[in-house]
Parts: structure tokens; sequence; C-alpha cells
């Protein structure tokens, strides 16, 4: 009788299956059941949005005075670079302030393209300034680098590798409370005004690695479209480039669900969880908007924190250069020419909203298919052509797949796994895209 009973059961479920809502919700990958197995948790069920408050407009960081004074703050720190201080975004902020009577300090030697030194400094600088508030203006390294100062100042008796991101520091959770941060971004790419993510390049292993943890991402995101109007024009192309491989790789990445281990406990699910279908939404959108305008995330980290002599157009720093976009795209036709093993039709289809005409396209092409319309796309804005022309040689191919190693939080969520030789095979593809 018990196994009579098992049967009947299994053909209920079946017939529920069959007969259950076909909206994008339920019926795509994400439908699948909690990922439980007979001897426990394997595979997470869940995922978490987990982002700032964002206020958008244009003039809107006029405001960032009331917003401050409405906190209450007496004390503030204002964190920029040398470059931004000079230009009117930073002026704006100010002049908001002192009309606001809000008390602050500047903070202007943010380093492009942080590192763990320059995370420091400002670390110090905190933690002297006692500081009640934050207002970070600039873009992804210097809202990074003042989420990394209000953590540490919050936290003055932790190691600096304590909250950093395992293998190479200890990723304990937040546990302390942190002071408000409003970021201003002036660039369009990073996102960094909505995330609990702040990235470094870690000098003694000459690789980029993160703080990661919803506790340390901003209160408040005032996104002024005036600012962008400041960007060089590579800037502008390297922003957009990140938008371009966060939007791919969001899309075409593991699915929540499929992300092990599952948490014992919520707060030690990461930020980075896989794809569901609220990123999706904006996934596809960001794509769309970036083949339309753009013309007129694990294997880029070693890129820019190995470079060597080779400073970017229109970046006007006293050190080398990969800019974070500009060594994220130039892996990227490689890359998605490897994942598409899995999920090959999302391949296809964020390849036809680039330009292609996929209707022909055979689903086992899709890697290739996408790869190309990256080359055709990268080639029409005037892209180095591939990591040689910013420096590298095949002789450093073993030290960036040792760079790569180490970033399990992206490259974790890579729809299929990859060795070191298939990271190898990748670096030397992506040597010369044209």
């Amino acid at each position: 009788m018990a196994a009579a009973a098992r049967a009947r059961v299994a053909y209920l479920l079946r017939q529920l299956q069959r007969a259950a809502c076909q909206c994008p919700t339920h019926s795509h990958t994400y439908s699948q059941a909690p990922g439980l197995s007979p001897s426990g948790k394997t595979t997470d069920y869940a995922f978490e949005m987990a982002v700032s408050n964002i206020r958008y407009g244009a003039a809107v960081t006029k405001e960032v005075g009331m917003d401050l004074k409405n906190m209450g703050a007496k004390n503030v720190c204002l964190m920029t670079d040398k470059n931004l201080s000079k230009l009117p975004p930073v002026q704006v902020a100010m002049d908001s302030l002192v009309k606001n009577g809000i008390p602050f300090t500047v903070y202007d030697n943010v380093r492009v393209e942080p590192t763990d030194s320059s995370f420091m400094e400002a670390i110090e600088f905190a933690q002297k300034g006692a500081f009640d508030a934050y207002v970070a203006v600039g873009g992804g390294s210097t809202m990074d680098t003042c989420k990394a100062a209000n953590l540490y100042a919050s936290s003055p008796h932790s190691d600096f590798l304590d909250y950093v991101s395992a293998p190479i520091g200890k990723g304990k959770p937040v546990s302390v409370p942190l002071k408000p941060l409003i970021a201003v971004p002036t660039t369009s790419g990073t996102g960094s005004e909505t995330t609990g993510v702040a990235i470094f390049d870690y000098e003694h292993l000459k690789v980029k690695i993160g703080i990661t943890s919803r506790a340390i991402k901003p209160t408040l995101g005032l996104i002024d479209p005036l600012h962008t109007l400041h960007m060089p024009a590579r800037v502008v192309a390297n922003s957009g480039f990140d938008v371009l491989c966060h939007a791919l790789e969001s899309y075409t990445t593991l699915p929540y669900h499929l992300r092990s281990p599952c948490p014992s406990n919520p707060i030690t699910r990461p930020a980075y969880q896989g794809s569901n279908p609220i990123s999706d939404i904006w996934a596809i959108h960001a794509l769309r908007i970036v083949a339309k305008y753009l013309k007129s995330h694990g294997m880029s980290y070693p890129i820019s924190g190995l470079v060597k002599m080779y400073k970017a157009k229109d970046y006007n720093v006293d050190h080398p250069l990969v800019p974070h976009g500009l060594s994220v795209v130039l892996t990227s036709p490689a890359v998605f020419t490897f994942t598409a093993q899995m999920f090959p039709e999302r391949h296809l289809e964020m390849a036809e909203i680039l330009g292609a005409d996929t209707r022909t396209a055979r689903i086992q092409d899709a890697g290739l298919v996408l790869a190309d319309t990256l080359r055709k796309f990268l080639f029409d804005l005037d892209v180095d052509d591939g990591l040689a022309a910013v420096g590298y040689s095949k002789a450093d191919i073993p030290a960036l797949v040792k760079g790569t190693l180490p970033q399990e939080r992206v490259t974790k969520l890579a729809p299929c796994p990859q060795s070191e030789e298939d990271l190898a095979a990748l670096f030397e593809a992506s040597m010369k895209l044209y």
C-alpha cells in the first residue's frame, strides 16, 4: 500500500506541474523547487534584492544638503578625487552643504582604481575625523573608498582583512551600525550607489578583491544625469562597457536556485546571488540602452590589478591604469563563447538585442554568434585590440589565471565551472580581438 500511495502522490504532483501557471516567474528555470536533498540543504531557494534608496533627476544634487540636515548631520566627510574636486559636480554638492549650514571636510585623495593602501589612507582620515555622515561624489572608485572608510571608522578595532571577501580575507559579517552615506555618482557604469560592494586592488597579490556586505550600501543614491556631461569620451565608453558586461553576465549567470551552498542564515546569503526574474528584467533593459546609445566580471580583476605601463586615454592619473570597464570587455567575446554551452538561448537573445540577425542561427552556435556581435560592437567603438594592446603577452597568462582564482564571489556564478586550463585558454583567446 505504501508504494501505491507514493506512486499516486507522484502522479498528482506531475499533473499539478503540467497545469501550473505559465507566467515568466513560474514557468522559467526559476520554478524549480527549493534545492533540498535527503541529506539537507544543498542549493539556495531564495534571492534578496538589497539596494539603496535612489532619487533620480537633473540637478538633484542640490538636495544633498537638505538630506543631511534632515538626518541631523553635524560633521560630514565629502569624498572625491583630485580631478573631480575641480569640476561642477563637487562644487554643486559643496554649495548645497554650505547653503544648508552643514559643516563638512573634503577628502580628495581617492585613487582611481583604489588599492588596499589608498583604502587605508581614507580609513585613517575617517577615523580621525569622527564623522557622523558621508557624501561620496565620483565614480565607483570614490563610492567604494567611502564605503570602506565608513565601515572601518565604525569598526575601528577590526583588522582590515576581517571584512574582505574570502579566500583572501576572512569575510566576516558586518554587525556594527554604520553612519549615513549619500552617494552621488558621476559616471554611469558601476552602479556602486546601490550596492554593498567595495572593490580594490590588493597590492600584495596584485589582484582585485572586495568587501561585500549589505551593511555598507549607501543610505541614498542621488543620480543626477547632468554630471555625465563632464565625462571625457573614453570614460563614457569604458563606463558603458561596464554596463554592457554587467547586463550580459547578469542574464547568463547561474540561476539563484542553482547556487550552492544554501545559506544556513540569511545574513550569509551573498550579495552576488545569480540570475532571477527581477534582475532579468533590468539586464535586458540595460542591454537595450547600451545597444541604442553607446555607439554614438571575474577575469577582468587581474587585468586591472597586474597592469604594467598602459595608461588609458582621457584618465588624468599618475599611475598605470586599465579602467575596469575596459578590462571587463576585452575578454567578453572569449568568455561568452565559453559560457554559451549553458543557457545558449539566452546568449542568442543577447546577441539579437545587440543587433545580430539570429533568425537562422543554430542554438549550438550561440556563443560564437554573441562573440562575433561583441567584436563588431567593440571595433565600431575603437576599443583596444585585445589584452596585447594594453601591454599583456602569453607570458603573463599564468599570473592572470592566478589572479582570477580568488574571485569566487563572481566566478562561482558562471553558468559552467572553469578549470585553470579553461581560464588560460580564455586569456590566450583574448590577446587579440579582431
